[in-house]
């Protein structure tokens, strides 16, 4: 591989002039810029980013921490996340946990080495206290007991949209169907709406929740199903959970709408799973994205942000499931 060294003993010049070319941090001839950037060219010479960021004490690099790229929500979100960074010449590093706490962990440390700008970060473990004040960073959907920024959608005003579509669509028996974190979440807000809105209308709505994760997804739905077999309206935590409800309420022989209405909540309407296509609370997923990067610059910019929590609207799409 070639070096900054490499292209300094080609082109006949100290490795000091070849760092201020690469950087345009200093004094160069015309002449030997134009010797270098040859060189570097021929050489098919790539900087590498994270040591230079290091030496400079200046990184261009932000890291987002997700659970599982593979859930469409996260990858639409990582999607504008790195479309805002991008146009602001930012990079982004990919932190792909699976879930796991160690993992999220090993990527923190990870990322203190390599003196990344920052972090957008979802994450439902314990990882708070290995959050220093020297990264800035910027949460989805979860509230930290320490000032870190969250950023969320409306979760307690899309549960009670839900609750009043599944009513307006007829439902007498609404269930809400989730898994709680063992991390507090901003999505647990769903279920807190729900149940509001639920009492406030006088109508007898049940809550159905397991501890996440979900690890055998049969004898989850198959006890929802023994102890809920009156339900004729079923509002899911999120579009995923609601899709394979379907799935198993039809192999079981019923019907989707005629038999039980059903909503969910993201909008991740274009996946494969959804049809029927899917009535949902939509997310405003490429305004959290921006919004997120935004606080993130203007927290590493030294700002004071006036609020910890920024919670951004969301609106109901129906489909062919209500």
């Amino acid at each position: 591989m070639t070096s900054i060294k490499d292209i300094a003993q080609i082109a006949g010049v100290a490795v000091g002039t070849v760092s201020r070319v690469i950087n345009n941090s200093g004094p160069v001839k015309l002449e030997t810029r134009r010797k270098v950037e040859e060189v570097i060219r021929r050489m098919n010479y790539v900087p590498n980013e994270v040591a230079r960021n290091f030496k400079m004490q200046k990184s261009k690099m932000v890291a987002l921490l997700l659970p599982s790229i593979w859930h469409p929500f996260f990858s639409e979100l990582a999607y504008y996340i790195e479309d805002e960074l991008d146009q602001s010449g930012f990079k982004l590093m990919l932190c792909n946990s699976g879930g796991k706490p160690e993992k999220e962990l090993y990527y923190l440390d990870m990322l203190r080495q390599n003196k990344v700008a920052g972090i957008v970060g979802i994450t439902y473990n314990d990882i708070e206290k290995n959050v220093g004040p020297e990264i800035p960073m910027v949460s989805i959907d979860r509230r930290f007991d320490r000032k870190i920024t969250c950023v969320t959608s409306d979760n307690f005003e899309g549960g009670r949209i839900a609750l009043q579509e599944l009513v307006k669509a007829g439902v007498q028996r609404p269930v809400f169907i989730g898994a709680v974190a063992a991390m507090s979440s901003e999505t647990m807000n769903r279920k807190a709406g729900f149940v509001h809105e639920a009492q406030r209308l006088g109508v007898d709505g049940s809550v159905f929740e397991r501890p996440d994760p979900i690890m055998d997804e049969e004898a989850y739905f198959d006890e929802f199903f023994r102890i809920h077999p009156e339900a004729d309206g079923v509002f899911a935590i999120n579009d995923m959970f609601a899709a394979k409800y379907i799935d198993r309420a039809v192999k079981l022989g019923l019907k989707v709408p005629e038999d039980v209405k059903v909503i969910g909540y993201d909008g991740i309407q274009s996946h494969t799973y959804f049809h029927p296509v899917l009535s949902t609370i939509r997310q405003p997923v490429e305004a959290m994205a921006r919004t997120a990067v935004q606080l993130l610059f203007r927290k590493m910019n030294g700002e004071g942000l006036p609020r910890e929590t920024y919670r951004l609207p969301v609106i109901f799409r129906r489909g062919e499931t209500t």
